[in-house]
């Protein structure tokens, strides 16, 4: 009987000592690329924003891996529109918490360096934001700010779709490059559909 508890003992550390060793974490942040797309938008304008947060890397086979994460990314949209002497600007920050869930395959180039292609699902749920309605005609000028989210906003909380993208890894040094498309309706109103869109580029380090 104390052997059979000393071999489960050992086998329980080993199998954390595997999990261990398959698992790695990292940090990642950059650059994004946002606009809204549905029924009356264009894509035209982008918004620029950002994104930082904690990267999870399982290897559960030879190349093969599941990259996951929780994020905050800002998201949104940009426009401007003139006509004769009159110019309205309006300008959408929701910020949301995003955890993606992809299947990654990473191609070995040379000791130390691969190239990773990755794919799969994500959720998001807004956290906050603001947008800005201003216009001028003349001398005329005025503007207004209001919440993105809750009762006074125009965009539910919750947010899904679907991303891909390529990176590669230089030893510890992540490089990702990838785009998000948003496929749930998160305009809060019958008046059209409002969904995200999003390109990004992350730098990152992996412990």
């Amino acid at each position: 009987m104390k052997k059979m508890r000393i071999m489960l003992v050992v086998a329980m550390f080993a199998l954390v000592s595997a999990v261990s060793a398959q698992t790695s974490l990292g940090i990642k942040g950059g650059v994004n690329m946002s606009n809204f797309y549905g029924d009356y938008l264009d894509d035209e304008n982008v918004k620029i924003g950002f994104h930082i947060g904690l990267a999870a890397d399982y290897e559960f086979a030879y190349n093969s891996a599941i990259q996951t994460g929780l994020f905050f990314t800002t998201k949104g949209a940009k426009y401007s529109e003139s006509i004769g002497d009159a110019t309205g600007d309006f300008t959408a920050n929701p910020m949301y918490l995003q955890l993606p869930v992809h299947y990654a395959y990473k191609l070995d180039v040379t000791p130390g360096t691969r190239i990773v292609f990755h794919a799969g699902p994500y959720v998001a749920y807004g956290i906050g934001g603001k947008s800005k309605l201003s216009g001028s005609l003349g001398d005329w000028e005025d503007e207004t700010e209001r919440d993105v989210f809750g009762d006074n906003g125009f965009l539910k909380n919750f947010d899904a779709g679907l991303g891909l993208g390529v990176g590669a890894e230089f030893g510890p040094i992540l490089l990702d490059l990838g785009w998000d498309m948003g496929l749930v309706d998160i305009a809060d109103s019958d008046q059209g559909s409002i969904k995200n869109q999003n390109a990004y580029l992350s730098v990152g380090y992996k412990f």
